[in-house]
């Protein structure tokens, strides 16, 4: 019998004849950046971004983030693809890869390999340059065309937007496609590459030296006393045993410090941090610079929480649509991976009596701050307040008796 290969196989299940495939075109256009004088293609590309401190910090802590976040689905099938979608690697190196390509393109891709009654068995990851989006000339919907490592599959042709998962951030073609942030840091990065190589030009053709050793008659000295008297002055300024140095008046010796332009020259370019920062949303202080001094911890790390909600969004709304489940984000093992902000939280709501103690044990639990096999403690039953002795009623008698006596006299 014939081999059939796997994209075969796929495309006769979803008869897929050629003759039958809608007319798709691509998604290409500056959609109107050019009335901006915006060149869209003048971007920079991931392998030249990575070589930024600035921009592989940021990268790398942002997606390592988004990949701790948990995702949860109100169906147990989607929740267990969610938590381990790949059979090549384990579900934090694929969300943090689908995460990175996020971040660095606007968009990132995955393909759903499904079982013959649509039932999903796991995902793979594909890089950009492996996908090319098609929309369907009629507008009904999105195609695309794929080309896989493997030998054995191949190349995939008009595959349907049901079988990818394509996540996007800002997009300026109605959502079909995401803008890659790194657009906007063309010029910051090109000025930044230009200063490096300024600098480092600066500093290969600088004259390294410890100080300089002056003569007052040096007119009458050769050229081999003074390279004589420079070795000799090293050897005795290096000897840790030698004592101090003796200079008579002919000589006078000034170390050598960096100027204040050589030191600016190495920090000019210090602000494409910032500009890095605010593109990504983010504080510039999660890229290890001084930040806003202005601004509390506590603050920061609101910023930086509402950063990384608008781009786990993004990933949420996606699952959302195509796994036809429910998709929520919890941010808090990625802010507070310790717990201990939200023990402290609880505890605030608990003295201000919003919470009883056992509700607050309960959160806590659910969090995994306290072990779930946790013994509840048993409260000691409190005394009963025994009620206020009765009035003696011969002494009441006795009362009645005087006052009626002394009314009668």
């Amino acid at each position: 019998m014939r081999k059939i290969k796997i994209s075969e196989k796929i495309k006769q299940f979803f008869n897929w004849q050629s003759g039958d495939q809608k007319q798709s075109l691509p998604i290409e256009g500056d959609f109107g950046w050019s009335s901006l004088g915006i060149n869209p293609y003048h971007y920079v590309s991931a392998q030249e971004a990575l070589r930024n401190s600035d921009i592989f910090s940021l990268v790398s802590q942002i997606s390592a983030d988004l990949a701790i976040a948990k995702f949860t689905a109100d169906s147990p099938r989607v929740q267990a693809l969610i938590d381990d979608p790949s059979v090549m690697t384990n579900g934090h190196a694929f969300w943090q890869s689908m995460y990175a390509q996020l971040l660095l393109s606007g968009e990132c891709f995955a393909y759903r390999w499904r079982n013959v009654n649509g039932v999903d068995l796991h995902w793979e990851y594909l890089r950009p340059s492996q996908v090319q989006p098609l929309r369907l000339n009629d507008g009904s919907g999105m195609l695309y065309n794929i080309s896989f490592d493997e030998p054995d599959i191949g190349r995939m042709e008009s595959v349907p937007a049901s079988d990818m998962i394509h996540i996007r951030l800002m997009s300026i073609d109605g959502g079909l496609t995401g803008m890659s942030p790194l657009n906007a840091l063309s010029n910051e990065l090109n000025i930044k590459k230009a200063s490096n190589d300024l600098t480092m030009k600066a500093l290969n053709t600088s004259i390294a030296s410890n100080g300089v050793l002056s003569i007052t008659n040096g007119s009458k000295v050769s050229d081999r006393d003074k390279i004589n008297l420079s070795k000799y002055f090293m050897e005795v300024s290096r000897d840790p045993d030698a004592g101090p140095i003796v200079l008579d008046d002919l000589t006078k010796y000034t170390p050598l410090e960096i100027k204040s332009d050589t030191a600016s020259l190495l920090k000019q370019a210090d602000w494409t941090g910032t500009q890095i920062a605010k593109v990504y949303g983010v504080p510039d202080s999660y890229l290890n610079g001084q930040g806003d001094q202005q601004s509390s911890i506590t603050q920061l790390q609101g910023m930086y929480a509402n950063a990384l909600n608008r781009f786990s969004q993004a990933g949420a709304s996606e699952l959302d649509d195509k796994m036809n489940a429910h998709i929520t984000v919890n941010l808090r093992p990625a802010l507070d991976p310790s717990g201990n902000n939200h023990a402290t939280m609880i505890q605030n709501l608990t003295s201000s009596g919003i919470l009883q103690s056992d509700q607050a044990v309960w959160l806590l639990k659910q969090d995994g701050f306290l072990p779930e096999e946790m013994p509840n403690v048993k409260k000691a039953p409190q005394p009963v307040p025994m009620p206020p002795p009765a009035p003696d009623d011969d002494e009441s008698s006795d009362e009645e008796d005087d006052s009626m006596k002394g009314g009668e006299t």
